[in-house]
């Protein structure tokens, strides 16, 4: 048996010969077929192309040639339109094939069809304004093409009828200008697409008959690599197996392993590295069994601390809150008092707004600290008129940031639901709608049923495109942070949402973005 002394020599020198080897037939032989396959194709489409485009410009100059021959051989001898009538006449017999597709079109200047040997029952209809899927104005690109001293070609999507759908076309005009006619004919392009798979269809032989020479080879590099095996992998096993003996034992004893039951010079080397680790393995173990003692002391020290902190925040919130309500309160009363003194007063506009925003986020704190504690019972309410109420409500904060409502509210809408919870949704909405509005837009508010079991709620603004729609709704999450917030409002909303079997869509654009909410009318389950 083949006795290696160098692990090394034998696998690295191995691998590298298999691995060159296959890498290089490989890359020259798909390399050359695909370059060559891909530049056959370009050839033969552009050579289709320009073929194509010389038929139609011929077959067209035939016919204008034609038209000019024959005005001219019977002008003054017959009226004009009885001359236009009979060349499109003697045009409908020009067609030289069955084909569906091989025909020719005129045009007037003004659009009109004047002959079509396929849609015949359009002759007369204008079709100026005629557009392909991707919006080009074929029909008016083929009439000023063909004004041009050589006319001109158009490329559009067309329908095809033989295969029933659309497909590439071409088309070439010119024109009889004392007439004022648009003479074209087209041809598709798709055919090509035939000739491309008969070209892939050779490069896929081509490519079975280049993998069956690569499995060939590979048979042969397998049947050296086996070799490989029988004399290194069963002497590479051995001395694994005697280092990871080794591991095993000096869990219970301190003996060092036997270097000269390892064959491989590599492997004598990680003996020395394996007998160093351990030592300091076991000594370093003592140490963390001390270090980890004292850890836990101290992580259960900081985790009181951090509890004890957590909840004073909790009370700090808590307290927070329940004193802003008093304040607030005396606001708002003598707010209401000065507008009955000094009516239509901007600075008192300004500032009962301030106060309403304060009133908003007190709404949303009181409700973030009492959700876990309180259960909100449900009952049917008048959608129309609580929505209204607070449109009224946000309507100052609106007019204070150059903004106003337009709202689409069909009356009478009930929705089984808890009061706090719908109006938690409503006026974050309104207040991120103001918030984040272009100066002097409308916000478009929108109420009503959609079936018998849903109603749909929507609120939609002239703003900026939300980019992170995915994280919109997370915690103190804010989309531009410049425009101020605590992040909180969304979240409150998708919570109540998520509870009461609400769906929500968010669409975003670079002109507009509309939240949209439906409710089911009758909603029981909480979930």
């Amino acid at each position: 048996m083949f006795r290696a002394k160098s692990l090394y020599h034998l696998i690295v020198y191995s691998i590298l010969f298999i691995v060159v080897l296959i890498s290089f037939f490989t890359f020259i032989i798909i390399n050359n077929a695909h370059d060559e396959l891909q530049e056959k194709i370009v050839v033969l489409k552009e050579d289709f192309t320009s073929n194509q485009k010389e038929l139609l410009k011929n077959d067209i100059n035939s016919v204008i040639s034609f038209i000019n021959y024959y005005h001219k051989k019977y002008e003054g001898i017959k009226p004009e339109e009885e001359i236009q009538k009979e060349v499109l006449e003697a045009i409908s017999q020009m067609k030289k094939s069955e084909n569906v597709n091989d025909y020719i079109f005129v045009y007037n200047f003004d659009g009109n069809l004047l002959f079509h040997p396929i849609t015949k029952d359009k002759i007369g209809d204008n079709r100026i304004s005629m557009q392909d899927n991707n919006g080009k104005f074929v029909i008016k690109e083929l009439i000023e093409n063909s004004k041009k001293y050589s006319g001109g070609y158009v490329e559009y999507i067309w329908y095809k009828p033989d295969i029933d759908k659309n497909a590439n076309k071409i088309s070439y005009s010119n024109s009889y200008k004392k007439w004022n006619w648009t003479i074209g004919k087209g041809v598709y392009l798709d055919e090509i697409d035939q000739l491309v798979r008969e070209k892939n269809e050779e490069y896929n032989q081509k490519m079975s008959d280049y993998t069956l020479q690569i499995t060939s080879l590979t048979i042969m590099l397998v049947l050296y690599s086996i070799f490989i095996y029988k004399n290194a992998t069963i002497l590479i096993v051995n001395d694994v197996k005697e280092i990871g003996k080794y591991f095993k034992e000096s869990q219970d004893n301190d003996e060092e392993i036997d270097q000269n039951r390892i064959i491989f010079g590599e492997f004598k080397v990680i003996a020395n590295y394996a007998n160093d680790a351990m030592t300091n393995i076991k000594l370093k173990t003592h140490m963390l069994e001390d270090l980890n003692k004292n850890l836990e002391y101290k992580v259960d020290e900081k985790t009181r601390e951090l509890t004890k902190l957590i909840q004073s925040q909790k009370d700090f919130i808590k307290n927070s809150v329940h004193e802003i309500n008093t304040p607030l309160s005396i606001i708002q009363t003598n707010i209401d008092l000065l507008k009955m003194k000094v009516p239509n007063n901007k600075y008192i506009t300004h500032i009962e707004s301030g106060s309403k925003i304060i009133q908003y986020i007190y709404d949303d704190l009181s409700y973030l600290i009492k959700k876990d504690r309180v259960v909100y019972e449900k009952e049917y309410l008048e959608f129309s008129e609580i929505l209204t109420h607070r449109i009224d409500f946000f309507d100052e904060i609106a007019v204070s940031n150059s903004l106003y409502f337009i709202s689409n509210i069909e009356e009478d809408i009930y929705i089984k639901f808890n009061k706090t919870e719908l109006q938690r949704i409503i006026d974050n909405n309104l207040s991120n709608a103001i918030k984040y509005s272009f100066p002097k837009s409308p916000i478009f508010v929108r109420l009503d049923y959609i079936n018998d079991k849903e109603v749909e709620f929507s609120v939609c603004t002239n703003s900026k495109k939300i980019e992170a729609q995915n994280k919109i709704f997370d915690d103190f999450y804010r989309e531009n942070s410049a425009r101020g917030g605590f992040g909180l409002g969304l979240k409150i909303v998708r919570d109540i949402c998520n509870k009461n079997s609400v769906t929500v869509k968010l669409e975003s654009n670079d002109k507009e973005t509309k939240f949209t909410y439906r409710f089911k009318i009758n909603e029981d389950t909480t979930t």
